[in-house]
């Protein structure tokens, strides 16, 4: 985590002095953020018998699913978090792989306690219902300021299988389908790994919302930081002259966050076993 934020330290600046609105009495509760978000490519071993100039080949190409730009919409009890599409740098095509395993429009009611998301996977799309996130926040007393706003620091830990239930990875699937025994021989469940959550919030806009999976705090987050990519606010419109209307997507399959889970794995399970029967 630490290693990430030093990375991003000059990117976080800049983005800093690029908010200009200033903190005032919040009435309704209505306004805009958005964010910027910026992820470290990880290659593992792979990566280390590769060039330099091979690196940053692919760091190009990977640049849609690196950094991206999301706004969230919000009132005092319902937000609307969405990714801003970008054009492919290398073709000039919209990144369609990734937005398979990507998040999609998603809803929340602090109120309520209820997430609604919408996720497409290979042209089918889905209506994911369920409970919002759970998160122990830890309050901090460290502040800084982000633009004109004070901002306070917290900090969580969760299962990142359930921070990120609607990406894939091959790591978790290997980790799933290893049996696990003690001395005795008994089987053992596989250690749950856990992201480490920092987040920075501020009480001049008195609203529980965040991006993504984050929210709970008694201000609005305008940054976050977890496992290797960190979310930073950049513009936020408070009190629009124009009432802003948030609308829960109502289109696609009903599931939940778990079913939905065991849908993409199961179907990424199918694709290995037919790409291995191929090759026999």
């Amino acid at each position: 985590m630490k290693s990430v934020l030093l990375k991003i330290s000059v990117f976080a600046l800049l983005l800093v002095f690029s908010i200009d609105t200033k903190p005032e009495e919040i009435q309704e509760f209505q306004g805009q953020a958005f964010y910027f978000s910026k992820s470290k490519m990880e290659l593992g071993r792979w990566g280390a018998r590769l060039s330099e100039a091979q690196k940053k080949q692919i760091a190009a190409r990977m640049k849609n699913r690196l950094e991206k730009t999301y706004v969230l919409t919000f009132n005092k009890e319902e937000s609307f978090f969405e990714e801003e599409d970008k054009l492919d740098a290398m073709s000039g095509a919209t990144d369609s792989w990734g937005k398979n395993f990507a998040p999609g429009d998603q809803y929340k009611n602090v109120k309520t306690n209820t997430q609604i998301q919408t996720q497409e996977f290979y042209g089918k799309k889905f209506l994911v219902k369920d409970n919002l996130q759970p998160i122990e926040w830890v309050m901090g007393s460290e502040t800084k300021q982000i633009g004109n706003y004070t901002c306070f620091k917290a900090t969580a830990s969760v299962p990142t299988n359930e921070l990120t239930w609607y990406n894939f990875s091959w790591d978790r699937l290997r980790n799933q389908e290893q049996t696990q025994t003690d001395s005795t021989g008994v089987a053992t469940e596989p250690e749950v790994k856990m992201t480490e959550i920092e987040a920075w919030y501020t009480v001049q806009i008195p609203v529980r919302h965040g991006p993504l999976e984050y929210w709970g705090l008694p201000g609005l987050i305008l940054e976050v930081s977890a496992d290797n990519t960190t979310m930073l606010c950049s513009k936020i419109v408070l009190n629009p002259e124009e009432t802003v209307e948030i609308v829960a997507p109502d289109k696609g399959k009903e599931i939940t966050k778990t079913d939905y889970q065991k849908t993409i794995t199961a179907k990424m399970k199918e694709f290995r076993d037919n790409r291995g029967r191929r090759r026999s």
